[in-house]
């Protein structure tokens, strides 16, 4: 039980100093929530707690095909934001990725790679 409290703790602690860091300046943030720190700490448990090498390359090898289509979403916001507020605008983000994650696990199913 208190090694799923310490994951916990660390984990939250990696979200608050990228959130404290983007107050403070917007490139820092920037930078340190465009690091793969949730993936790095997600490869550090399942090797801590023992996890097969194959299921921790198949999670780094699944990340990056995910992250791909997450990129439009960050090229849309900033403009979405200007024009329609926050919420809207994070919500059109969100149907953005939706719909690229959807596309292009269609694209990558035609060269033997299944997302979905």
């Amino acid at each position: 039980m208190s090694w799923i409290v310490l994951k916990y703790l660390i984990t939250a602690a990696v979200v608050v100093l990228v959130s404290e860091a983007a107050a403070r300046s917007d490139r820092l943030g920037g930078l340190i929530a465009s690091l793969p720190l949730v993936t790095v700490l997600t490869l550090i448990w399942l090797h801590v707690e023992r996890q097969p090498q194959e299921k921790i390359a198949n999670h780094a090898w699944y990340t990056l095909w995910y992250v791909i289509p997450t990129l439009p979403m960050f090229a849309a916001f900033p403009w979405l934001l200007a024009r329609f507020g926050f919420w809207p605008a994070l919500a059109a983000g969100v149907a953005i990725t939706v719909s690229c994650l959807l596309l292009f696990a269609l694209l990558l199913k035609r060269f033997g790679i299944h997302l979905l």
